[in-house]
């Protein structure tokens, strides 16, 4: 399912004109000018303009601020451009803001601005069996797992998909963002306080190349954003983070997912507990706002616009607590596949991979994967299976045979065997 290149109706900021319009303290204006100024070195007005995203109009108010203090010195024209260098004392001065913060690039949002932007943006979804399905369509699901995903969407309230491993629980949680079919507007920064806090993130943010100029440039238009967290996830990484070295705070995973999907995968295995994970978000999950603290201690609220997949092989009463999982509404279980199901994966890889396969093919490797005390089919298997008869083949250097003989000897790689050791 495509993006469309709109942004939704309902929030399309215009381009502040002025101070009042910008909403942001002259004071950070001035700095974050003074900054751009002295990494230039040589400045115009559009350059300043296009590197800071604000208008023309703004641009110039602040130049004549810095002017009339004698912070700017104009070394010629560009057209009906100004061509000018800090002097002196702007070097002086713009050094002294630079220790305190080294950002420099597209001037910040304010915080209300940003809350009204994420709630005018929140995901409302229309999705049946059929364009469901259709999001789907590599993976084989089952019309009961459909149904249960499908209104999960559409509610846009968290989701606990839990289940044996190997059956595509994450699979299923990274293709929830297909049923998007729309673009969001993400600040390049907010300010609070008169600080900044980078959201923009071109690591999981993918902007769309296109640019309205009736738009506040302050915003970038991206696709919705999915995040997926593993057993990486460590509690500094849901709060502010402060590099001590540019002055600039990156925000947490939460805030950079805002309007789109969190996944949590393998969860129960973060090196953060499942226990202070749960009371971190209960409120969140519950109010749909998060609250932050700057270093200094002032704590703020921002939107907690988002859709939270916690992705787990092990049982939910294990890892939460009735009241937190009483929060969570939607809890799909990913289940071991039927022998169709697995039929049918089968068929899909060989063919993907355009290997010829004996008719029964299919049902033997299901016999084998269940021998040897295994009494579940995964949908991993057909294609793990298949991808090591590849790598047998590759290494002895001859095209790749799907009969009897090799599922066996893929099959014995594949799996553990029991066994007692002895000294």
């Amino acid at each position: 399912m495509s993006v469309l290149a709109g942004v939704r109706p309902g929030f399309a900021p215009a381009v502040p004109q002025d101070m009042q319009e910008l909403d942001l303290p002259e004071s950070l204006v001035l700095d974050l000018v003074l900054r751009r100024v002295l990494l230039e070195g040589f400045s115009t007005l559009q350059t300043l303009s296009k590197a800071l995203r604000l208008s023309l109009p703004i641009v110039h108010q602040m130049f004549n601020h810095l002017r009339s203090q004698q912070l700017v010195e104009v070394k010629g024209m560009v057209g009906n451009d100004y061509r000018f260098v800090l002097s002196q004392a702007g070097k002086e001065l713009a050094a002294d803001r630079f220790q305190i913060s080294q950002y420099a690039g597209a001037a910040p949002v304010s915080l209300d601005d940003y809350h009204s932007g994420a709630k005018a943006q929140s995901a409302k979804v229309q999705v049946d069996r059929r364009t469901l399905r259709s999001a789907l369509s590599d993976l084989v699901v089952t019309d009961r797992l459909l149904d249960q995903l499908g209104p999960a969407l559409i509610s846009q309230s968290s989701i606990f998909l839990y289940g044996p491993s190997g059956n595509g629980k994450t699979s299923i949680a990274e293709r929830m963002l297909r049923v998007y079919q729309d673009s969001v507007l993400i600040p390049y920064a907010v300010e609070v306080d008169n600080q900044i806090i980078s959201v923009y993130d071109p690591v999981v943010h993918h902007k769309l190349e296109m640019e309205n100029p009736e738009i506040d440039p302050r915003w970038v238009q991206c696709k919705r954003p999915c995040i997926v967290v593993g057993g990486e996830l460590v509690p500094s990484m849901v709060e502010l983070r402060l590099d001590e070295t540019s002055g600039i705070y990156a925000a947490p995973l939460q805030m950079k997912a805002n309007n789109g999907v969190f996944i949590i995968d393998d969860f129960g295995r973060q090196l953060m507990s499942p226990r202070d994970l749960l009371n971190r978000w209960i409120v969140p999950l519950d109010r749909r706002v998060d609250y932050l603290t700057l270093r200094y201690g002032v704590k703020f609220q921002i939107p907690f616009e988002l859709m939270v997949v916690f992705s787990t092989n092990l049982d939910p009463t294990d890892l939460a607590d009735e009241a937190f999982l009483r929060r969570i509404h939607n809890k799909i279980l990913v289940d071991a596949i039927d022998p169709q199901t697995f039929d049918q994966i089968f068929q899909r890889v060989v063919t993907s991979k355009r290997l010829p396969a004996e008719h029964d093919s299919s049902e033997y490797l299901r016999r084998l994967c269940l021998q040897d005390g295994r009494d579940q089919l995964r949908a991993c298997y057909p294609l793990d299976i298949v991808n090591i008869i590849m790598a047998i083949s590759d290494y002895e250097k001859r095209p790749p045979q799907m009969h009897k003989a090799e599922i066996s000897r893929a099959v014995d790689l594949y799996f553990a065997k029991s066994q007692e050791f002895h000294e």
